[in-house]
């Protein structure tokens, strides 16, 4: 089963291509940065009866990765392979060709800038799926048998399907950046997993990110926290 990407709340084709267009605006100078074409990050698509994803989620920090931690592991590989490859006759090609620590920057502020809701709110059928997303534009996947296979708005194309039981939401740009979306839910229908990789054709591999969603009841009160990699983790307490 595939289908298109939709923004919510957009109303006719003009209308999703302009919304897109102003979504991306502002990371304009990163996509530029990150490359000019990348490899092919989806797997095949699978077969299967659609998950029921609907309710509302909050972000479980505890147990999502922490971007910090990420970016360092990441940088710590990346010194490592550029120490081994320093001193032959390869290493200029093979630092070329890998992921330099520019880039890796870029793709770790991208992450964070669209990994950043702590609250999802999903409304869901049998061929179709919202996931709105605070802070962030909201997704929507129709994945009927009449839904076309992709949609492509000028700045960029979108395409969801179904891969087993995990949903796929992919985002190619025409700088060379993907962006992929990876939602599951766990057998308890408690949690929710969402694993954001970015791919680049200046980076040897994608720079993910995975995110532990529960379930909530709308209403309650607690506190608000941001991840940022300036700052790390930064909590406040919501107010009445």
């Amino acid at each position: 089963m595939q289908g298109g990407i939709v923004f919510l709340r957009s109303k006719g084709r003009n209308n999703r291509r302009d919304r897109m267009r102003w979504t991306w605006l502002p990371f304009a100078g990163l996509l530029v940065f990150l490359g000019a074409c990348s490899s092919e990050p989806v797997r095949q698509e699978i077969a299967g009866d659609p998950v029921d994803m609907s309710g509302h989620w909050e972000l479980d920090y505890g147990r999502s990765d922490n971007l910090q931690a990420r970016f360092n592991s990441m940088m710590r590989n990346l010194r490592s392979q550029q120490a081994r490859a320093a001193g032959t006759e390869r290493s200029a090609a093979t630092i070329a060709a890998g992921t330099s620590q520019e880039t890796l920057i870029g793709l770790a502020q991208m992450a964070e800038l669209i990994t950043q809701s702590q609250l999802l709110e999903i409304e869901q059928s049998r061929v179709a799926i919202r996931v709105e997303r605070e802070g962030n534009f909201s997704l929507s996947c129709d994945y009927g048998i009449d839904a076309p296979q992709s949609q492509d708005y000028g700045v960029g194309s979108e395409t969801c399907f179904w891969d087993g039981q995990q949903l796929v939401f992919q985002i190619r740009l025409p700088e060379g950046l993907d962006i992929v979306h990876r939602l599951s839910v766990a057998q308890s229908g408690q949690t929710l997993g969402i694993v954001t990789s970015l791919y680049s054709s200046r980076s040897s591999t994608p720079f993910s990110l995975r995110r532990i969603y529960r379930r909530y009841e709308p209403g309650t009160k607690g506190y608000t926290c941001t991840e940022t990699l300036s700052r790390g983790r930064v909590c406040t307490t919501e107010k009445d």
